[in-house]
């Protein structure tokens, strides 16, 4: 009984490496891409460029160029005139048709990477997915280099950031001018300095009521601006702060950024030195998660209240942040439109629409 057994499993594995010949057989046909040199819907398809052309492989810029030069004339559709057999069977093409593969074939050969691909393809036809890529690699490439879209780009994003920020610094200081506080203060600044006097003058020089008010309104803008220091959104804007300008000083930021580390590294965890005001602050805006620009948009008041907190200290924080969300909520509790919100979704529920009479 065992010898039987052992024959049969002895034919089942003598059998198994004819099974993977076979498909490999069958298979390898399917896969495999013929190696034909010339392949339809790459460069001049099945005619060879050269012989469209009429030049041999070894022919320099000058001889194709003189030899598209003379086909063209002679296949172009304004001035073809078809010669005695041209028109048989078998023989040339249509003009249209004639001088579009002619025009193909010297594009090919006119540039020297493409006519290295083309003669790379004629001698290696077996490499078929690699002559695709190469050629539609450079067919489909981007005419314009790409470092001058990409500073056309940054250059047109910087354009409009500094006209925005300005735009925006500009409704600040109208808005600023329409505040009693501030309006008050620019105007009794402008007649100490007799600014509005100047506005006023008579005589030849005489304005109008409307060019007087837009005078003074100017005044009091310009006041304000060189006596006010926006922060935050609505700062004045900086050249510097543009993306050019931060792209160019990136790698002087890096270096900046580093060595700053280094020092804190060593200052603070290594010789164990105590924080100063500014090291204090950084880590209480980062302990708040604000950028520069909004704890800079801070008042001073409240600055040195977070000082005399000592909110550097992680747990003082917690406190403080605490403190502070109970206080949001007795606001809230006391703001009657939060009132209202709640009455409304204890009696209606977020689930339904409802037209509710204030």
């Amino acid at each position: 009984m065992a010898a039987p057994l052992a024959r049969h499993r002895g034919a089942g594995a003598a059998g198994r490496p004819r099974l993977v010949l076979l498909w490999m057989l069958v298979l390898v046909p399917l896969l495999a891409r013929p190696a034909a040199a010339l392949v339809e819907g790459l460069y001049c398809g099945a005619r060879d460029c050269y012989e469209v052309l009429g030049v041999s492989r070894s022919a320099s810029k000058a001889e194709i160029a003189r030899a598209y030069r003379q086909l063209a004339r002679r296949y172009h559709p304004d001035r073809y005139r078809p010669e005695p057999g041209d028109e048989g069977p078998g023989r040339a093409p249509p003009s249209a048709e004639a001088f579009l593969l002619v025009a193909t074939a010297y594009e090919t050969l006119k540039d020297e990477e493409t006519r290295k691909d083309y003669d790379y393809m004629l001698d290696h036809p077996e490499e078929y997915y690699s002559h695709y890529y190469h050629y539609y690699s450079r067919r489909l490439a981007p005419k314009v280099d790409v470092r001058v879209v990409i500073l056309v780009s940054v250059c047109a994003v910087s354009m409009f950031q500094y006209f925005s920020w300005w735009n925006s610094y500009n409704k600040a200081i109208s808005y600023l001018a329409t505040v009693p506080k501030y309006r008050i203060q620019a105007t009794e600044i402008a007649k100490q300095q007799g600014l509005l006097k100047k506005a006023k003058e008579k005589g030849r020089n005489k304005k109008s009521k409307e060019e007087v008010r837009d005078e003074e309104e100017n005044i009091i803008k310009n006041i304000i601006k060189s006596k006010i220091d926006i922060k935050g959104g609505y700062q004045k804007p900086q050249i510097r702060d543009l993306l050019l300008f931060q792209i160019l000083l990136a790698p002087f930021h890096l270096c900046s950024y580093m060595a700053w580390y280094c020092r804190w590294i060593y200052n603070f965890n290594i010789k164990g030195k105590e924080y100063g005001e500014e090291e204090r602050l950084y880590i209480i805006r980062k302990s708040m998660k604000m950028s520069q620009s909004q704890f800079d948009s801070l008042e001073d008041h409240q600055k040195e209240t977070f000082l005399k907190r000592e909110l550097w200290i992680k747990e003082n924080y917690e406190v403080y942040k605490q403190e502070q969300e109970e206080e949001l909520k007795k606001k809230l509790a006391n703001d009657p439109r939060w009132k209202r919100y709640r009455r409304w979704m204890k009696n209606e529920g977020p689930g339904r629409l409802t037209f509710v009479d204030d």
